[in-house]
């Protein structure tokens, strides 16, 4: 016979009374059934609430109950279960396996899986929760009544035909799977006849396993509610209780405000304090707010695994050794345990210079010795996880852990806290692992691919609880809603009182519907609502509750919380309010400090040697010049990269060049288009430009090539003649006081015979663009360079001009008249500059327009947070 006692706040109102108040009442019903306290077993929920319990007790003086939960009760009673092979285990990673390898057992399962990967690790993934789901119930059911149980549900789930045939056969094969599981370890709490009185604390809701071993017990048996009426839960709040509500603009905005009011509880010594852990994101970027202050700060949910720096470093790993690894994979994999930095710094610049994408083309390097050692040591360590076979899972983990204690990288997970939970979670430690993990281990079968996707999922799919890490007591304890009930907390923090978070979350996909759920005594989503009303209500007997919640979500509007709602109306209801939160944060105030024009002087750090794109940028934007050739800064070229204008332009370059330096004589049209069109293959080749990636430039050179040719043979007939390319010229003048200028020329070509010299600069971007900038032939600096360069050399008449490519109606010529008139201004300009640059003089941000737009060095200079109206 079962006793009911409940505790509801209007016989015990404050938390820290109510442990004092259980243990009373239990000492209670123990003499009036003349019952030693020592031969009473207690109950309570979950094990966080055990040491309240005992200390309860241990303040009573005199014998103590045994105190439990319906875990820990079973643990004590013998030996842990042994995981069989195949069987649920509920363990998510190797039933993931049991059920795979269960559904390729069956001709449809291994149809499906050969016909849709993705869905068929769906439907596995919907298989192991609804198994885990009924081995769950079913541990709550008696011995005696589990076969009756079993054949009730198979008879409710019926045949799988019709609409939806295929769920109900899946949840057919997690019915037969779960039903075929061991006997769970809680089955020994039945069979235990050992105490004289049981006694079960309910909190949140009713615990269906210990209200069934109360059930089934011979002796006198009490249950103590502590839960609020599910049909009023407000109805009796403690007045003393202050409760403040808030509503934040946004993430950050709630983050720092609960954070906060954290700090301030913890400053006041109001603790310990619970941080509701409602909103999971939220929660850990209050806790990264937290840290800052050096709390104690236990966090009891955790967080993925998944996202740890530790987990990273088997999923390096994996992504470096795939036949076809990016470069990036490869040295982001060798930063994280290599130790000869120097090697490794030469050989990224070295790819990156090559534009090597992928690490198997830096075998086509010419690598220094040191280089070569660590892409040698590198490419042994990768070797063994290589391959392209598919091969057991277990034959997988015994590569990747040789290949994490060959680099080094096992001692470092087994250094760490998070290491360690890797370690565990992949089952890196063979000695340890269960016959159970090692046979399923040793049949599933999958390619490197599949490989690196089960290392994921079972990284994501566990949880990392970090150490305490301190001997005092937790000042702030994170905690999900569930877990904050009957502790004597001080203060409480929720953040995420919304309707999203808090009162209306989805909870996870099952293949068992609500009214199957419901007759198999599994939990709907209704009793899941009602389970979270219960331990809201248990959360406002903490003397100081603050809740939070902000406006938005991204882009989506957020409201109150139905929970918050509820309270709010009940409150309403006896003349009182939700207290309104004070922001507890500091405001000061900060000085305006704007930020100007800069206009560094570095003489020391001038260029010996000026190229054309130098003094253009020295013209266009002194500040720009000061960035890129003073300061020499530069982005890291990319491993890999679309293939670019740019690219295009020095390929076309160099296909002219080796067209031009092997032309004898003019040929017919055709024969000379062939030639052209056959010198760009070895070209694209030696700037490793694939042929997928070219295609587009491709289709554009075979329109080009003609026309170039029909325009060289017009050249040809005025006596004009291709005289040497990509000459590089250097010019020394006494005027810019030591200053080296030095230009490549893509084309000088000869005019009647000598008498003239013209200068041609190849370009593949707009005609239109290259007139404007001519239209005022001083502003135009890369002609006017090498008219400058050009004139010491030659004392023919000089003309410069553009030679635009890409002219849908041909190649377009673009003069720069008066090209010695602006190379002697280019010069003369120069030697000012110079000068004023060697007495310290300031080079100021001057760009604007398109100067700005396309500049290497935008941002650095901070134009864009200049205060409004500095020049």
């Amino acid at each position: 016979m079962i006793s009911t006692v409940r505790l509801t706040p209007e016989n015990c109102n404050r938390q820290g009374d109510r442990w004092d108040r259980i243990a009373a009442c239990i000492a209670g019903w123990s003499s009036d059934h003349r019952i030693s306290l020592r031969d009473v077993v207690v109950l309570v929920p979950f094990a966080q609430l055990l040491p309240e319990a005992r200390r309860a007790f241990a303040k009573a003086a005199g014998w103590m109950p045994r105190i439990e939960t319906t875990r820990t009760l079973a643990a004590s009673l013998g030996p842990p279960h042994v995981v069989q092979a195949g069987k649920v285990s509920l363990d998510p990673t190797l039933d993931a396996l049991s059920a795979a390898a269960l559904l390729r057992s069956q001709s449809w399962g291994l149809k499906w899986a050969r016909r849709d990967a993705r869905s068929f690790d769906q439907a596995v993934s919907a298989l192991v929760v609804t198994a885990h789901e009924l081995s769950r119930a079913a541990g709550a059911w008696h011995p005696v009544d589990r076969p009756a149980r079993w054949a009730a549900v198979r008879e409710l789930l019926g045949p799988a035909v019709g609409p939806g045939a295929t769920e109900r056969l899946l949840a057919r094969v997690a019915l037969e799977w779960a039903c075929d599981a061991p006997a769970p370890a809680t089955d020994r709490n039945f069979e235990w006849s050992a105490p004289s009185g049981w006694i079960a604390v309910q909190a949140g809701g009713v615990d269906a396993l210990a209200l069934r071993l109360l059930d089934h017990a011979s002796v006198p048996a009490l249950v103590i509610d502590t839960d609020a009426d599910p049909d009023d839960p407000f109805a009796m709040l403690d007045a003393a209780c202050t409760r403040a509500f808030a509503v934040c603009e946004g993430f950050e905005d709630e983050a720092q405000c609960a954070a906060a009011q954290v700090l301030m509880h913890v400053q006041r010594g109001e603790v310990p304090v619970a941080l509701i852990a409602q909103d999971r994101v939220l929660v850990r970027r209050i806790r990264a707010l937290l840290e800052r202050h050096r709390l104690r700060l236990l966090d009891e949910t955790g967080w993925k695994l998944s996202t740890t720096r530790a987990a990273a470093i088997p999923m390096g790993l994996l992504r470096a050794a795939r036949p076809d690894a990016r470069t990036d994979d490869l040295f982001d994999w060798l930063k994280a345990g290599t130790d000869d930095i120097a090697a490794l710094d030469a050989l990224e610049a070295q790819c990156r210079r090559a534009q090597v994408a992928r690490a198997s083309g830096i075998d086509g390097l010419p690598l220094s010795p040191s280089t070569e050692r660590l892409w040698a040591a590198a490419s042994a360590v990768l070797a063994p996880l290589a391959s392209s076979r598919h091969q057991s899972l277990a034959v997988w983990l015994a590569a990747l852990t040789a290949a994490l204690d060959a680099s080094g990288a096992m001692r470092t997970l087994r250094a760490d806290d998070a290491g360690e939970q890797v370690v565990a979670a992949l089952h890196l430690d063979a000695a340890s692992a269960s016959g159970a993990w090692q046979a399923s281990a040793s049949q599933a079968l999958m390619s490197l691919a599949e490989f690196r996707g089960w290392v994921d999922d079972a990284l994501e799919r566990a949880t990392f609880r970090p150490s305490a890490g301190f001997e005092a007591e937790p000042e702030v304890i994170v905690t999900p809603l569930a877990g904050a009930m009957l502790r004597p907390f001080a203060a409480a923090v929720l953040a995420g009182a919304d309707d999203r978070h808090l009162g209306g979350a989805a909870f996870g996909v099952s293949l068992l519907s609500d009214a199957q759920a419901s007759v198999l005594g599994l939990q709907t989503a209704a009793d899941r609502r009602r389970a979270e009303l219960l331990s809201f209500a248990q959360l406002l007997a903490i003397p100081r509750l603050t809740m939070l919640r902000r406006r938005v979500d991204g882009g989506d509007s957020l409201v109150d919380s139905p929970l918050i709602g509820r309270l709010a109306l009940a409150l309403a209801n006896r003349g009182q309010t939700l207290v309104t939160w004070k922001d507890p944060r500091v405001e000061f105030e900060v000085q305006a400090t704007p930020i100007h024009m800069t206009a560094p002087g570095a003489p020391g750090l001038l260029p010996a040697r000026l190229s054309a794109s130098a003094c253009e940028a020295l013209r266009a934007c002194p500040y720009r010049f000061f960035a890129l050739n003073m300061l020499r800064l530069r982005e890291d070229d990319e491993f890999e990269r679309e293939v670019e204008k740019r690219d295009y332009g020095t390929w076309l370059h160099g296909v002219l060049f080796d067209f031009h330096t092997t032309r004898d004589a003019p040929a017919d049209l055709a024969i000379e288009t062939a030639r052209l069109l056959s010198l760009g293959k070895p070209r694209q080749q030696s700037q490793r430009i694939g042929d997928a990636d070219f295609l587009p430039f491709a289709a554009s050179f075979a329109r080009f090539a003609p026309r170039y040719i029909d325009w060289l043979h017009l050249r040809d007939a005025e006596g004009t003649r291709w005289l040497e390319g990509e000459t590089e010229i250097d010019l020394h003048l006494e005027q810019l006081g030591g200053t080296t200028l030095r230009g490549i020329i893509d084309r000088i070509d000869e005019r009647n015979g000598g008498a003239g010299i013209e200068l041609i600069d190849y370009k593949t971007g707009s005609a239109a663009a290259l007139k404007e900038k001519v239209r005022e032939p001083l502003e135009d600096t890369q002609l006017a360079f090498y008219a400058a360069l050009m004139r010491s050399r030659t004392a023919s008449t000089l003309t410069a001009r553009y030679l635009a490519l890409d002219g849908n109606n041909g190649l377009e010529e673009i003069e720069h008249r008066g090209a010695d008139d602006s190379a002697v201004a280019l010069v003369d300009g120069l030697a000012n500059d110079l000068d004023r640059l060697r007495v310290g003089h300031g080079l100021p941000a001057l760009g604007t327009g398109s100067t700005c737009d396309h500049c290497a060095a935008r941002g650095i200079c901070r134009r864009d947070h200049w205060a409004e109206g500095v020049p």
